[in-house]
């Protein structure tokens, strides 16, 4: 079910909560959560390939555990596809 904006506004209101833009859509998520906390929402695991980038800058794979998420974090997660 798709949360209308009033109702992810009702999340972050409450203690604790912040909105990120995930892939141009707007995601509530807990204070101190990180790019690793996305990528594990997104379905994602290691050894997949994806990069993330947040407000426009490259997130190393070895920091996506150690960058927090803030308020109106712009969050992009691009998945390489293979095909032959």
């Amino acid at each position: 079910m798709t949360q209308t904006t009033a109702q992810q506004t009702d999340l972050t209101s409450q203690a604790g909560a912040i909105n990120v833009q995930v892939n141009g859509e707007l995601q509530p998520m807990p204070e101190g959560a990180t790019c690793a906390d996305i990528i594990t929402q997104l379905g994602l695991v290691n050894g997949e390939r994806f990069a993330v980038e947040r407000n426009e800058e490259i997130v190393p794979r070895s920091h996506l555990d150690t960058v927090v998420l803030e308020e109106g974090d712009r969050i992009e997660v691009i998945q390489a596809i293979g095909g032959g």
